[in-house]
């Protein structure tokens, strides 16, 4: 029987992904449009090019740990000490830094090697010996937020250099319009391409596939707000560089979740522990270095987050960032159930929450009332995904 070359059109697409209790990022998409929109009518200033830039630069941070904890909600589990191990593996390389003269980038390398350490020592716990995460995670928050005020001392704040390495990492710009478009239509043209790629591929083998003209009114829909996006940041300073490597940091980790062996072993364990284990997978060990990548992500965003204020003090990695990281990478599509999500979950979770964050502050509004908004929106997100679950599992998909 001849396979129709062609997918349904996109209405169609949409709403049999809806009805199945799959409807992707377009309602996340969608809220911030509409977040974007309200806080534009209230304040004009929130579209601004300086307002923009630092909206840019703000989720780079925090953004980062939710990328590492979109890999442990994907194979089913939690962590909830990335908050500490962010602040921790600050403290480390502003000790070693600062007070011990270490070289900045080998201060950096063993903060890093740290953040690894604690989530191999979480996924021990949790692959290897069967405690649940919850409580594995619960136990590092507390014991790794009291190794970093023992690290930090009697001085409780260590200042770093702010023309240093760190610093740099959200406080320099790549400026003029080149690098801003630059990376834009590198985005956009890499978008084209692996769609053509794929709809050639499919369409050789005879499978359903996306007609040329659908490509291209897709990468036209990609191309307007990147496009509309680069020249915003080339009028204010730049690229900037934060968002550079956070953008990097989520497309390279995308590919491995998306195109590697790896990356669909641990689809596979968040479809089912028993099912990935008689499928071939080595359970243990991916539970194990899931909670690694974590760690790894959470010293990342610890530096990005000294980098913002130039310091380390025994607040640090505390206050919301943990519900920060959960609720974006949640927000975002990541399903708390496990087998469901990437790591571009965590950039549109981030740009919903700070968007919140910074149209409240432009408007002045208090930190209470956005906590309050936050957690609504965590809440909505939550319902759609336990009722985009319950659409699968009666259709046969969960």
């Amino acid at each position: 029987m001849a396979v129709k070359p062609a997918t349904p059109g996109w209405a169609t697409e949409l709403t049999r992904r809806a009805r199945d209790g799959e409807p992707g990022s377009l309602p996340v998409v969608a809220g911030l449009a509409a977040i974007w929109i309200t806080f534009q009518i209230l304040d004009s200033a929130f579209l601004s090019p300086r307002n923009l830039s630092n909206l840019a630069v703000d989720v780079a941070g925090t953004g980062l740990i939710a990328v590492g904890i979109v890999f442990v909600l994907l194979v089913g589990d939690i962590d909830l000490s990335v908050g500490a191990v962010s602040g921790l593996c600050a403290a480390v390389f502003a000790v070693l830094n600062v007070n011990n003269g270490m070289a900045e980038w080998l201060a950096v390398l063993v903060a890093l090697l740290f953040g690894a350490a604690t989530g191999a020592v979480h996924g021990f716990f949790v692959a290897k010996v069967g405690v649940p995460a919850f409580v594995v995670t619960l136990a590092g928050l507390l014991a790794w937020n009291g190794l970093m005020l023992q690290i930090l001392g009697t001085t409780g704040t260590i200042n770093i250099d702010d023309e240093g390495l760190v610093a740099g990492l959200t406080g320099r710009y790549l400026g003029g319009a080149v690098p801003a478009f630059g990376l834009a239509a590198v985005t956009v043209g890499g978008f084209f391409l692996v769609a053509w790629r794929q709809a050639r591929r499919r369409a050789a083998a005879g499978l359903p596939h996306r007609p040329a003209g659908e490509i291209a009114a897709r990468t036209a829909a990609l191309g307007v707000p990147v496009f509309a996006s680069a020249w915003v940041l080339a009028a204010f300073q730049g690229l900037p560089v934060a968002l550079l490597i956070f953008l990097g940091a989520v497309a390279g980790l995308d590919f491995v979740l998306r195109r590697t062996p790896y990356g669909r072993s641990i689809r596979a364990l968040g479809g089912g522990m028993e099912a990935a284990r008689r499928a071939g997978v080595n359970v243990a060990r991916v539970r194990l270095s899931v909670f690694v990548i974590a760690g790894v992500m959470a010293a990342t965003g610890g530096l990005f987050l000294t980098s913002r204020i130039a310091s380390v003090g025994q607040t640090s990695g505390g206050g919301s960032l943990i519900i920060d990281v959960i609720a974006a990478a949640v927000i975002g599509g990541t399903s708390l159930f496990g087998g469901r999500g990437s790591t571009w979950s965590a950039l549109l979770g981030m740009l919903v929450i700070q968007s919140i964050a910074s149209g409240m502050a432009l408007l002045g509004i208090q930190v209470a009332v956005q906590f309050m908004i936050t957690g609504g929106v965590l809440l909505a997100a939550v319902v759609v995904d336990s009722l985009s679950r319950r659409l699968r599992k009666s259709h046969g998909r969960a």
